[in-house]
């Protein structure tokens, strides 16, 4: 077979760093490559059709590797090569990465087997538009079915409404009630399924026709499980158990082995566990425990949770949920721990910190020829180099006065505040122990927005052509 021979696209300041980096990745990968210093100082300006009009390809060349920040359609420059055209990742440091040097994920990653139940609290005090938003925004999510809540102390007359029109709206139902008043206009509304049933109201399930969630009366010993699904298998109703799992402190390593013994007791019933019991009841991030949850599901065989988004800690539970499920089928399908698998659910710090090579500041403000500030984030401090500077200080305020010191050489009102505010997202980032770049997000996970960026787009527009 004949070796992979990468040929790679950079600017003039990167090429250095370039060269070490795919030395090494040569030898540790295996292939053969060799670099292209198109006269551009900074690789980011570039664009496909400017480099169709400078790029040297050897004819030994299996494929082009340009910048990821070389934006635009490849169509113009693909058109004159006989090779592939791909682009690398934006920051260089994540080259190995890209050549495979960790793991990834198979191709049908993706693939899960859990139903996301989402519950709407407290129904009966909201006007039916609030109740229809929220059911699309969760559908839109990942809940499969919306779950209607009710509120104890009477029947809801406004139920069935409110459950036609989620159906009329294409979503499937079920209704959160032990009230047979409640539940039983619901069910003729289209609800498909019952939360809960036991034996304060099983008598009545034969009569809904749809499928319930069966509770035991007393949880801590499952007191009336046993009698209510007999009965209910006898009545020939659907069912899914649900032993209850319960808050830390309160039970909660008990509940699990009670889980277990309801999986013993009944290896091919279906089961569900109401799992916002622990997101909503514990102070922390709730996309963690929700991972451990599913994970505990995957294996048990619980192909149900309930979930709620009611306290701000936990109000993204279902966009949680719906990544958790597909990581822990992946992990329990081919038999591997779920790291390096699904970084959206790796939120407040980053999966990885790559640091900067010694002496790459001070190199970097030797090359540098114009005096636009570059702002970094590496080893505990803020960075700030342009061309013939280096500053460097934990403090943002007392790195701005340095630079002020300095005697900065532009540094008008609308620059100063752009610094400031990248200033903050690095000492973020450093608090954080995130991966920062400048005029881009942070990288929050799944919850991340893209910012735009102003520097770039300042600088395209002044003309990507001159070297």
């Amino acid at each position: 077979m004949t070796r992979e021979h990468i040929h790679f696209v950079t600017g003039r300041l990167a090429a250095e760093a370039l060269r070490s980096m795919v030395a090494r990745l040569s030898a540790e990968v295996g292939f053969d490559y060799s670099l292209d210093v198109l006269p551009i100082t900074v690789a980011a300006l570039m664009t496909p059709s400017w480099v169709a009009n400078r790029i040297a390809v050897p004819a030994e060349a299996t494929r082009v590797l340009l910048p990821g920040y070389c934006d635009g359609d490849l169509a113009p420059l693909q058109a004159r090569l006989s090779v592939p055209v791909e682009r690398g990742p934006r920051d260089l440091r994540q080259l190995p990465e890209y050549f495979g040097r960790s793991p990834r994920r198979e191709e049908d990653y993706g693939v899960y087997d859990i139903e996301i139940v989402a519950e709407i609290n407290h129904a009966p005090r909201l006007p039916l538009a609030d109740i229809r938003q929220q059911a699309a925004a969760l559908a839109a999510d990942g809940a499969d079915i919306i779950d209607v809540g009710c509120d104890p102390g009477g029947p809801w007359l406004g139920v069935a409404d409110c459950v036609r029109a989620l159906r009329d709206d294409g979503h499937r139902v079920s209704i959160d009630s032990l009230a047979p008043a409640e539940i039983a206009p619901a069910v003729r509304a289209g609800a498909e399924l019952v939360l809960s049933v036991n034996s304060s109201n099983r008598d009545a399930a034969g009569d809904w026709g749809c499928e319930v969630i069966v509770i035991p009366d007393d949880t801590a010993t499952l007191a009336g499980l046993d009698e209510t699904v007999q009965r209910l298998r006898a009545a020939g109703v659907g069912m899914r158990l649900d032993p209850v799992v319960e808050p830390i402190g309160c039970g909660f390593a008990a509940s699990l082995g009670r889980y277990l013994e309801v999986r013993r007791r009944y290896p091919e019933a279906e089961m569900l566990m109401g799992i916002g019991n622990l997101t909503e009841l514990t102070d922390a991030d709730s996309a963690g425990i929700n991972v451990l949850l599913l994970g505990f599901c995957q294996e048990v065989g619980i192909r149900s949770v309930l979930t709620t988004q009611v306290i701000n800690w936990a109000r993204t539970s279902v966009r949680e949920c719906d990544l958790a499920r597909r990581l822990v089928h992946h992990a329990h399908r081919q038999r591997v721990p779920p790291k390096h698998v699904e970084p959206r659910l790796v939120t407040l710090r980053d999966v990885r910190l790559p640091p900067y090579e010694p002496g790459f500041f001070d190199g970097l403000a030797q090359q540098l020829q114009d005096h636009n500030y570059r702002l970094f984030a590496d080893a505990g401090e803020l960075h700030l180099v342009s061309a013939g500077l280096h500053l460097h200080e934990r403090n943002p305020f007392q790195l701005f006065q340095q630079l002020l010191a300095a005697g900065p050489k532009r540094l008008d009102a609308a620059h100063a505040f752009y610094l400031g505010y990248e200033a903050a997202k690095a000492l973020t980032a450093l608090q954080l122990a995130k991966d920062y770049h400048q005029d881009e997000s942070l990288d929050w996970g799944y919850l991340t927005q893209a910012e735009e960026s102003h520097s770039h787009r300042r600088q395209t527009q002044a003309g990507a052509d001159s070297p």
